[in-house]
């Protein structure tokens, strides 16, 4: 009975397994590597620049947040695509017909690859924004800003394509 009973621990704790994350996020099984190209910058107002500063922080995140290593090309999870919104817009009017605040919005389109489980693969849009004030121009604040927003951006991508 004792060795019947040892045996039935044993199989339990062997094949029982858990999986902890930090971040929420789930890497697939037999993924090792991720790639990232750089994103191009197709909005009208888009500086390369920007689409820089948001690919590193798309790779900062992953590396991060996964064990993947970063890879240029082929990885088994791949994330490429385009920034394709980069608009300012007035918000916050005041009584004198002024804008007290301006908002950059940020939107960004992505083609996720999933080599080792195909069927998780996607095309993903988001968007996000930061308001300035309006005293300011855009030139003064825009790495900062871009900064921020490829944050939320590149968090965004990184719920649905692993969260």
């Amino acid at each position: 009975m004792r060795y019947a009973a040892a045996i039935f621990l044993a199989t339990l704790l062997v094949s029982c397994g858990v999986n902890y994350s930090f971040s929420g996020g789930s890497v697939p099984a037999g993924a090792k590597t991720v790639s990232i190209d750089l994103f191009d910058a197709r909005a009208p107002l888009c500086s390369p620049r920007s689409a820089q500063t948001f690919t590193e922080t798309l790779r900062d995140l992953m590396l991060a947040q996964t064990p993947l290593t970063l890879t240029r090309k082929d990885g088994d999870l791949r994330y490429e695509g385009s920034i394709t919104g980069f608009n300012v817009q007035p918000v916050a009017i005041q009584a004198n017909e002024t804008a007290a605040l301006n908002r950059l919005t940020m939107s960004v389109s992505v083609h996720f690859t999933n080599t080792v489980e195909p069927k998780a693969s996607a095309d993903i849009t988001a968007s996000r924004f930061a308001d300035y004030n309006s005293t300011q121009d855009l030139s003064q604040v825009e790495d900062q800003l871009v900064q921020d927003i490829s944050k939320q951006l590149a968090q965004d991508i990184f719920d649905k394509t692993l969260g």
